[in-house]
């Protein structure tokens, strides 16, 4: 294949290997989903003229409430005038308390409750294997599927090259996602909620059909008799598929832009990461997925 391939294949090498060191050092900042708490959400109405409180503000108003001492707390601010306070599991009697020892020491904010979500440490660790199982079975019936529509070049291609190569492609496309949102969360705070998962199984679907429209490209250009080098048939399928990539890629990544951009701070980083696994779909079709189909089939004879 052309110089360009290797090239661009050992650049998303090295981002794959950045993004699991990422992850192995910082590790995934989980969210209340996973591994249980409790998230208050308080809407704050300071009066004309008025400032909502900093972080610090707050974070030293609850230091002194008897509910939340010994527990970890971590407080956001969300838009204009939402703040976020996550900590650990809070019992009903404890939620209500601390909602009226802030309504006490901001009396002036007409703090007005948005949003109370608790989970249990055994159902936050449940719903994080459910999530696991979920991408491990959409990645077995991506390989089922690849398997059924190129089965008529199982005598040309090995449909275990193709798998492996898609499969890989989309391993790349959600760990360098993951590995940016590990050092998000180390220096921003940035928590993985469920909705992440959400982001990554769409991921999944939506970028594995760059991959089998030049797969199949690959497919036809072969089955009508073209008798030139793998590589080259490859690279030709790439360049007659790419317009349509580009077309579809933009189409997304401008509506998620636009998510990221004014959807608020709830669907913000699931819009995050949209933007990052499309992008990476787009360019691990062309420079992962389609020469590891060369080179492996190659190496297979």
């Amino acid at each position: 294949m052309k110089p360009i391939y290797k090239i661009m294949f050992a650049f998303s090498l090295v981002m794959f290997v950045a993004a699991i060191v990422a992850i192995a050092v910082y590790g995934l900042n989980f969210g209340v989903d996973f591994k249980g708490g409790s998230v208050l959400r308080l809407e704050l109405n300071p009066p004309a003229g008025g400032d909502r409180p900093s972080v610090e503000d707050i974070r030293e108003a609850v230091a002194g409430l008897e509910e939340l001492k010994g527990k970890e707390v971590n407080i956001n601010l969300a838009g204009d005038k939402e703040v976020i306070i996550r900590t650990d599991v809070l019992s009903e009697v404890e939620h209500q308390k601390v909602v009226a020892d802030l309504n006490s020491r901001f009396s002036d904010l007409g703090i007005i409750e948005k949003q109370f979500d608790s989970v249990g440490p055994t159902i936050g660790e449940e719903l994080r294997n459910k999530s696991l199982v979920a991408v491990i079975i959409v990645l077995v019936a991506i390989m089922i599927y690849l398997a059924i529509v190129f089965r008529k070049l199982s005598g040309t291609l090995s449909l275990w090259v193709m798998n492996a190569a898609t499969v890989i492609a989309l391993l790349h496309d959600i760990v360098i996602p993951l590995g940016v949102f590990a050092v998000l969360g180390h220096f921003l705070g940035v928590q993985i909620s469920a909705i992440f998962v959400a982001a990554i199984l769409t991921i999944l679907g939506y970028t594995v059909s760059d991959k089998v429209v030049i797969f199949d490209r690959v497919r036809e250009n072969i089955l009508r008799g073209s008798k030139e080098d793998l590589g080259i048939i490859v690279h030709k399928s790439v360049m007659q598929t790419l317009v349509r990539s580009i077309n579809n890629t933009l189409t997304v990544l401008l509506s998620s832009v636009a998510i990221f951009l004014f959807g608020g701070d709830s669907i913000k980083y699931f819009a995050l990461a949209l933007i990052l696994g499309v992008t990476l779909g787009a360019y691990s079709s062309i420079f992962v997925a389609s020469p590891l189909l060369v080179w492996a089939s190659k190496k297979r004879g």
